[in-house]
């Protein structure tokens, strides 16, 4: 058995001067075998012997079927088969080898299919920047899993980042979350670069895409080129690394989140408060270092932002009303029955005459609004519909000392709905004895559950309605 340290002991001190008699004595070996390993390593030293030579090949079970493949290969080229299908084909012919074996041999006869290396290009100071979306499945603590969507910007020159949570991935999403990034960053890169959405591409001829006509329009009140990836190509993006990994590792990693709200007010101070201020990887300095820099460069905003209102024909009903979002908006009587241009913005409501000219402007009511019409006038008292905060709450404490607590609980993490859940808890009341609904609120402080269709669910498994007849057993 070959001693490397034997051997190297051997060879070091022959040649400080040990006697082959002396190395022989002190490490207790042969004469003869000290001889012949100064011989080899003479040998070695002096000859190429010690080089690394290419392996004798082997037999294999591959051997007596390598003539088969050769005429699957010639025989099919267009397309030319798959490892696999070679594989099924040469077992029919008896081969028992395994497809390891097979694989590293059609490497070789098929040269092995390597990717195009991904090359990073820098740009300049305000010249390009990149957008994307991602979808993530965020655990909220006030009600189980939701999929949110990120649109994300980055600057190319000095990797800034703008995220923002949106809605959708339309057209119509795109350009406002481009807006808002171009007011966040004041200004705007003189190229932007995304991949092949139906927001932005229509098509690709001639080995160019065809970008829509909305969106050039959107580039052009901004001046700004608009560019898209190759299909199939998706590295061609990832120039600046991946435009969401720092979001997961930092951000959504060892989190919690209340709601969305919560979530978004987290996350732009999050982009500011850490994102702003890390040090690349790539570039040694932070974001916010290099974007003083490249602020100078970016092209100008101008002085009205895009329209980014979402524009839509509504007939004018027999109520003389025009209904948006289960919402009713008041026009003049005229109108009646008269197809009107309607333009929805974030905030507002505008209503057009058949004609075209404004006829009337409405705030956009408010989600959960009780009131289905707005603009509508009231001939004296207007109607009471619906019970007050503080009545339903006086109701509900009627029921018990333990509904008193549960009341401030729902305030407390349902504060923006809580009187909606304390609306319908009261309403169970209808169909389900106080026994029961007392029942069912003790099992919900108890698992921290805080919402009112819980709590209905429960007393449809587990409790008789009123009305429901018992049958006899």
């Amino acid at each position: 058995m070959k001693d490397e340290a034997l051997e190297n002991s051997i060879v070091t001190l022959y040649g400080k001067g040990w006697s082959v008699r002396r190395l022989s004595i002190e490490l207790k070996v042969s004469r003869e075998r000290v001889s012949r390993i100064l011989r080899l390593n003479e040998s070695q030293r002096n000859s190429a012997e010690g080089v690394i030579k290419e392996k004798t090949p082997q037999s294999s079970l591959l051997d007596p079927y390598k003539e088969t493949i050769a005429e699957i290969l010639e025989k099919y080229t267009d397309p030319p088969p798959t490892k696999q299908r070679i594989l099924e084909m040469i077992r029919e012919k008896g081969y028992t080898g395994g497809r390891t074996i097979l694989h590293g041999y059609l490497s070789g006869v098929m040269g092995k299919q390597l990717p195009d290396p991904i090359r990073c290009i820098e740009t300049a100071p305000g010249e390009r920047g990149y957008h994307d979306w991602s979808d993530y499945v965020i655990d909220f603590t006030d009600g189980g899993g939701k999929k949110v969507t990120f649109f994300s910007f980055i600057l190319g020159y000095s990797r800034r980042q703008y995220i923002e949570v949106v809605e959708d991935k339309t057209q119509r999403t795109l350009f406002k979350s481009m807006v808002n990034t171009f007011v966040y960053f004041d200004g705007v890169p003189r190229e932007i670069k995304s991949d092949n959405q139906k927001a932005c591409v229509d098509r690709w001829e001639l080995g160019g895409p065809v970008f829509n006509k909305q969106l050039l329009a959107f580039a052009s009140h901004y001046r700004f080129r608009p560019l898209a990836i190759h299909p199939g190509k998706p590295q061609e993006n990832l120039k600046i690394e991946r435009p969401f990994y720092y979001m997961e590792v930092n951000f959504l990693n060892a989190r919690k989140f209340y709601d969305l709200t919560d979530l978004k007010e987290a996350l732009r101070t999050w982009l500011t408060g850490t994102n702003d201020l890390r040090i690349h990887r790539s570039t040694r300095q932070s974001p916010l270092e290099r974007f003083k820099e490249e602020h100078g460069f970016l092209q100008a905003l101008p002085r009205e932002q895009y329209d980014t209102s979402r524009l839509e024909y509504r007939v004018v009903n027999n109520e003389s009303c025009i209904e948006w979002c289960g919402y009713y908006y008041v026009v003049p009587a005229k109108y009646m029955f008269e197809s009107c241009v309607v333009r929805v913005s974030d905030t507002e409501i505008v209503i057009y005459a058949p004609s075209c000219e404004q006829i009337q402007c409405y705030i956009l009511a408010e989600k959960g609004r009780q009131d289905r019409y707005v603009g509508r006038t009231w001939q004296g008292e207007r109607p009471r519909v619906s019970l007050s905060s503080s009545e339903i709450t006086s109701r509900l404490e009627a029921f018990g000392a333990e509904m008193t607590q549960y009341i401030e609980l729902i305030k407390r993490y349902k504060a923006s709905s809580s009187t909606h859940h304390l609306r319908q808890i009261l309403s169970l009341k209808v169909n389900y004895h106080v026994d029961d609904i007392m029942i069912a609120i003790r099992r919900a402080m108890q698992h921290r559950i805080y919402d009112s269709a819980s709590i209905e669910n429960f007393l449809k498994l587990n409790a008789t309605k009123k009305n429901e007849l018992r049958l006899l057993p």
